[in-house]
């Protein structure tokens, strides 16, 4: 059962650990390369200030960017920006983000995102706990997929599981992790190709963060797996 009130509080603290990596960072560090191709760090740094604000729309029942042009030009706008103006954007946001979700309201109603996904409003305060965690691995300043919290990793494979479940361009998959956890995804017919590796690897390959190599599949190559 999805705890909003749980997500939330791990929002908070992973906001918190966020600002205190990159408020160690300078400005030249900040306009370097970050893991995410074509985006700088600060490019990520904007998309997350950014993003926070769009939740909150949704929260409130507005559409989640105006369009999706509007949402690219705002992250080119705000990549190159001081360091400490990134900080005060990101603490702006986070509290906006935090102060929305904080006010009474009915977490079964569904939602509207980007693209005209839906999702139940509960499910929102998780969604931005993968933007503020995966993003902060992307800046590559330290925080790997390894220093995620193992229910956080569980959560997200579950998560892109279920995403890519049903998909007609993926096999039958079965995904193994040493620690015990095992997710069904792809197609769903026919025998499963059965891929193995500790769960931050299977997180980093289901979410585009990593290319599989520490992943075995029986000697089977690993699929391509579809753009998210």
């Amino acid at each position: 059962m999805i705890d909003h009130v749980h997500d939330l509080n791990a929002v908070r603290e992973a906001t918190d650990r966020l600002l205190s990596a990159v408020g160690e960072l300078d400005n030249a560090a900040v306009a370097e390369a970050s893991r995410l191709p074509g985006w700088s760090r600060g490019h990520v740094l904007a998309h997350l200030a950014r993003n926070a604000d769009a939740l909150g729309n949704v929260l409130e029942g507005r559409p989640m960017y105006p369009s999706a042009e509007a949402r690219d030009t705002d992250i080119e706008r705000g990549a190159p920006r001081p360091l400490e103006t990134h900080l005060a954007d990101l603490r702006d946001t986070a509290a906006r983000f935090l102060a929305t979700a904080a006010a009474p309201a009915d977490w079964n109603r569904t939602v509207t995102l980007r693209n005209g996904v839906t999702d139940s409003a509960s499910r929102v305060p998780f969604r931005r706990l993968v933007e503020v965690e995966l993003h902060h691995v992307d800046l590559g300043i330290g925080y790997e997929l390894e220093d995620l919290a193992a229910e956080f990793t569980h959560r997200e494979i579950d998560f892109l599981a279920q995403r890519f479940s049903g998909h007609p361009g993926l096999p039958s998959l079965r995904l193994t992790a040493p620690d015990g956890g095992q997710w069904h995804t792809g197609a769903g017919e026919g025998t499963a190709l059965t891929v193995t590796g500790p769960a931050p690897d299977l997180m980093g390959w289901l979410a585009g963060r990593r290319d599989g190599a520490a992943l075995e599949a029986g000697g089977a190559p690993l699929p391509a797996l579809p753009p998210l």
